[in-house]
């Protein structure tokens, strides 16, 4: 199975200031702007949780985002890596959702339109404990806005 354009790869952080800060002044990543919002996320119970997410992304390649801890979600640190997901944009989310299944990912959140379906994106877990997540490619204009983003004037 081949997946689409790899894009970015995200980080859980406890404090996303502190871990802005930190890299900008360790390896002089500059990240653009802090975006904050809520995201409807449907469990694999079927359970709607609304996350307020705070998140970031580097300015240059290789794009890395920054996702602060929300504990109680997907997004928590652990005591192995806190490599949350490597993201892919997809031109066909709903099969390659399929296809991850099929090689032993299972899904492990997703977004799902009342009908439904799969929409925006979707997290399959790896044995390996790795989350892949599939970008629907209709979202790449938008998500652009935020990796080719002016650099932020607080690190």
């Amino acid at each position: 199975m081949e997946l689409g354009e790899l894009y970015h790869v995200g980080i859980v952080v406890p404090d996303l200031a502190a871990a802005r800060e930190r890299l900008h002044g360790l390896i002089g990543i500059t990240w653009g702007p802090v975006v904050e919002a809520t995201q409807a996320v449907l469990d694999l119970e079927g359970n709607s949780q609304d996350v307020e997410m705070k998140i970031c992304y580097s300015t240059a390649a290789p794009y890395l985002e920054l996702i602060e801890e929300r504990p109680g979600t997907t997004w928590v640190c652990n005591e192995h890596s806190n490599l949350h997901h490597i993201g892919f944009f997809t031109e066909q989310l709903g099969a390659d959702s399929s296809g991850l299944t099929s090689a032993s990912c299972p899904l492990d959140a997703v977004r799902r339109d009342e009908g439904g379906e799969i929409v925006d994106w979707a997290y399959h877990r790896d044995p390996l404990g790795i989350r892949f997540e599939l970008v629907d490619a209709a979202m790449r204009p938008m998500m652009e806005q935020y990796l080719f983003a002016p650099p932020s004037t607080d690190t």
